[in-house]
């Protein structure tokens, strides 16, 4: 490894994100706040003068292996590993010592040597440790989400996380040179359910793009997205699973339906994310679930599912609406609540993992206990019913979320590196280098 001391060597890390590129379109199954972590991340790196490269399976043999789309030098690697179309996360695991093998053969071919490796989700860490064992650099490892929390809320066996899941995360926590982690709620569930209290951790959330996420005025938003001037909209925005709690917001919604605050016609639950409706029907089993059970409590007329829309149209979708809805019964953080935020919409979260940390309850929107349709409906019915409040938190909603801009991210994420390299290179000179 190039001492990063020598004159005119920029650190260069190699970013892994095995099961999801970031450059997916969001909503789908498995693309959402991790896509927008990595993208996001990158272009703020290359923006500072660090070269990333982002390993990331290769889905679609049409799409080229190596594109630029990030910019500032930076590039995203579509490494073949396995049959190049989605897969099962359980069919996933399987085709990762092809992955490692060809990263390794990309960066003979292209000559790169990285200072340090930055890996996303358990899997991408499963893949670091095979990286550090031919290049000795250290790994910095995000989670995003924990397998054993998400066995802690599923209703069913399907939602449960199998063992392989739970062995690798404990296998990735014993290799692995610090965690990033977005809260102390995550920090207190590493401890409490991995028994990690010996991985060095960081606490530093994700960060918003306030270039792009930002107040757009009502009527202009309204009129991109196709409300009339008196329509009114609850927004969702997310993976179509059960941990999101959709069914949750539904109910709330009849409620609402119920005491009269909201009716046909003027006011809706639009809800960004999966498939389109003829699609998801098809290949989504909980879409079809919720459109059943939005027919089946009388609904229907109330609820739009409009599937994917992407990252240039969320600012409108966020500013248009009246209030965001994030009814999860887990969530590591809660970056569509940064987002909704960034834009001066008011937040109603639920009081899970992240989201309790990142919503200040009655500043920048209400926190809700989880899964209690009837606290959700409460909260609506203020904002609904009350545009001066609405106002009010949009616009400490707004403010509170410029602290989060990715400029001040990423210059902790880049300390961070440099912290963890630097104590890698005085272990190694008091120690000998591995090879």
């Amino acid at each position: 490894m190039r001492d990063r001391t020598e004159t005119n060597h920029k650190m260069r890390i190699a970013m892994i994100s095995y099961h999801t590129c970031p450059l997916a379109t969001l909503g789908g199954k498995d693309s959402g706040g991790m896509n927008v972590y990595v993208h996001e991340l990158t272009r703020q790196l290359g923006k500072m003068g660090i070269y990333v490269d982002v390993f990331t399976r290769s889905q679609d043999e049409h799409v080229p292996h190596v594109l630029h789309d990030l910019g500032y030098g930076n590039r995203v690697v579509h490494i073949p590993a396995g049959p190049e179309v989605p897969l099962s996360k359980s069919e996933l695991v399987q085709h990762i010592p092809e992955f490692v093998d060809h990263i390794l053969d990309f960066a003979n071919k292209k000559g790169c040597k990285y200072d340090l490796i930055h890996s996303h989700y358990w899997m991408s860490g499963i893949a670091a440790i095979a990286l550090k064992k031919e290049w000795n650099v250290p790994i910095i490892q995000m989670f995003h989400t924990l397998g054993r929390m998400k066995n802690r809320i599923a209703r069913s066996p399907e939602e449960r996380e199998g063992d392989y899941r739970l062995n690798g995360e404990q296998e990735v926590l014993d290799n692995v040179d610090a965690v990033v982690i977005a809260t102390p709620a995550e920090k207190t569930q590493l401890e409490f359910l991995y028994q990690a209290e010996h991985v060095p951790t960081f606490i530093i959330p994700p960060g918003v793009d306030t270039s792009r996420f930002y107040p757009i005025p009502k009527d202009e938003a309204r009129e991109y997205v196709g409300l009339e001037p008196d329509d009114h909209m609850i927004l969702f925005v997310g993976r179509i699973e059960p941990l999101k709690g959709i069914d949750t917001l539904l109910q709330a919604i009849l409620k609402l339906q119920t005491k009269g605050i909201i009716q046909c016609c003027n006011q809706y639950l639009v809800i960004i994310g999966g498939n389109s409706e003829v699609e998801a029907a098809r290949a989504n089993t909980e879409m079809a679930r919720l459109q059943k059970m939005c027919v089946e409590i009388g609904i229907g007329d109330l609820v739009l599912f409009v599937g994917n829309r992407s990252q240039d149209a969320l600012p409108y979708y966020y500013s248009a609406a009246d209030a965001v809805v994030m009814p999860s019964h887990y969530e590591s953080f809660g970056m569509v609540a940064l987002e909704a935020m960034a834009c001066g919409t008011p937040v109603v979260a639920s009081q899970v993992g992240g989201l309790a940390f990142l919503v200040k309850d009655e500043q920048t929107g209400y926190v809700v206990p989880n899964n209690d349709p009837e606290a959700l409906a409460e909260k609506l019915s203020d904002l609904l019913e009350n545009p001066a409040l609405r106002e009010k938190l949009g616009k400490q909603a707004a403010e509170y979320a410029r602290g989060y801009d990715w400029e001040i991210i990423a210059a902790r994420i880049a300390g961070l590196y440099n912290q963890v390299i630097d104590q890698k290179v005085q272990w190694q000179s008091v120690h000998g280098s591995l090879h």
